[in-house]
């Protein structure tokens, strides 16, 4: 049986998507952490079958509206003192910037870098967002974070 330790201080970042830990990981650039970070993929779940956790004993600024955007059903547990403090429940953030990129060629931000890629959701069922410059739909299966 795997056990990973309690952490005295810091984020567990829970009910992660099974598989997409990896993302988060990247986006939040913990392969450049000097702190205790642990990724359990494929964690056995009632709620989500299966289910990715990442512990960081550390206490980060972390932007929720991008992990909502990546998976709206995590759960954010700040630890004080080996205890849960704050638990957070996300949701897909109504419009996101600076995540992903507009790949329409003739949109502005393609012409102008310095503008920021703004990204409004439009259908929550979908999980729809369009950029808010030229309506382009972002396709999660052809674009990354």
């Amino acid at each position: 049986m795997l056990k990973v330790d309690s952490i005295e201080r810091g984020i567990v970042i829970d009910h992660i998507a099974a598989g997409k830990s990896m993302k988060i990981y990247k986006y939040l650039n913990l392969d450049e952490a000097d702190f205790t970070v642990a990724m359990i993929k494929n964690v056995v779940s009632k709620k989500l079958g299966k289910k990715d956790i990442i512990k960081i004993e550390n206490v980060l600024d972390i932007d929720l509206n991008v992990l909502g955007f990546i998976d709206h059903n995590i759960t954010i547990n700040i630890i004080e003192n080996d205890k849960i403090v704050t638990k957070l429940n996300l949701e897909l953030p109504q419009e996101v910037s600076n995540v992903v990129k507009c790949n329409n060629p003739r949109c502005i931000t393609s012409i102008e870098q310095e503008i920021d890629q703004r990204f409004r959701l439009v259908n929550k069922e979908e999980k729809l967002y369009r950029c808010i410059y030229c309506d382009q739909a972002y396709d999660p299966n052809k674009q990354d974070i």
